[in-house]
């Protein structure tokens, strides 16, 4: 009776060409039919990213979450202030559509997990007292590095007018847990079993929308050398390379098209019983970094919100 994990999101965008270049640049992999895209980490075998040619500015559409019990949960929507909703048109009628208090929309499904990828070379540093490399260069040439390779998506940050109340509603309709959170700031959601610090991200704004998704990559030297070859691919907007203090990761943003963001990222805090964490309200010094560059102007603005743009 409880979300597992997020599969996906969809977005409609006003220049599917600019939303498919953006994405390919990342390193996913494209279908396109029509006035649809839908893009997948390689060798991923569920669509993490879907786009809509729609409208005259970018609006998140929903988030899928992988989820299971669906008929009981769907029983705890209304009881929290949420409404169990017709599929939208063109989008599949199977699982549990959901709007939330605030009306975001998520799309509940039973999906089987994605295959866990296969494990590559140890990220292995020489700290004092403990020297694991020898005789053996840590880089090799900057040339010979294969393009980025997102292993997952991690989690969805969206925007929310209220973050405690879209907290509330997430754990309990649907059985997520709190991990961490920034005052009434920032929060961060997980699931209650073997889980990422976050799957679910939620900052304030004065509407809803998306802020960023995150994707895995293979270690801290792909999170920079990604991080900044899609930040001069992109020619806007980026953030890193940076660790944050809640979740620990380390962090790449750059900006898509439209103003929101995307992050590459590794070395995740990992809860595998929620029932075993306590946690944290972080002061407001630590709701961005632990450490990095500063803070973009407009890392936090909403540029779907009503007359965000």
């Amino acid at each position: 009776m409880a979300v597992l994990g997020v599969a996906g999101f969809a977005l409609e965008v006003p220049n599917l060409d600019a939303g498919l270049a953006f994405y390919r640049a990342a390193g996913l992999v494209p279908d396109v039919v029509g006035d649809r895209a839908t893009l997948s980490c390689p060798g991923g075998q569920t669509p993490c990213v879907t786009l809509v040619r729609a409208g005259t500015r970018m609006r998140l559409h929903h988030v899928t979450l992988r989820a299971d019990a669906l008929t009981e949960m769907a029983a705890r929507v209304h009881a929290h202030g949420g409404k169990v909703v017709d599929a939208p048109a063109g989008f599949d009628a199977n699982g549990l559509w959901v709007s939330d208090p605030h009306g975001a929309l998520f799309h509940l499904v039973e999906l089987a997990p994605e295959p866990v990828p296969p494990t590559g070379p140890r990220f292995a540093i020489n700290a004092p007292g403990e020297i694991v490399r020898v005789r053996q260069s840590a880089m090799a040439p900057s040339g010979s590095y294969p393009p980025p390779r997102p292993r997952k998506l991690g989690h969805v940050a969206l925007f929310t007018p209220d973050v405690l109340a879209s907290v509330d509603f997430v754990t309990e309709a649907f059985g997520m847990a709190l991990a961490d959170r920034a005052q009434d700031v920032v929060a961060f959601c997980c699931a209650r079993r073997s889980s990422d610090h976050h799957v679910l991200a939620f900052a304030k704004s004065p509407g809803i929308g998306l802020h960023h998704a995150s994707f895995q990559v293979a270690d801290p030297d792909e999170v920079g050398r990604a991080g900044q070859a899609l930040a001069n691919a992109a020619g806007r907007g980026h953030w890193g390379f940076g660790r944050h203090t809640i979740g620990s990761n380390f962090f790449h943003y750059i900006q898509d098209p439209w103003g929101s963001w995307f992050e590459y990222y590794s070395d995740m805090d990992f809860i595998d019983d929620h029932a075993l964490w306590t946690p944290t309200v972080y002061g407001m010094e630590d709701a961005m970094a632990n450490w990095g560059p500063p803070v973009p102007a407009d890392f936090v603005h909403n540029y779907q919100a009503e007359g965000g743009q």
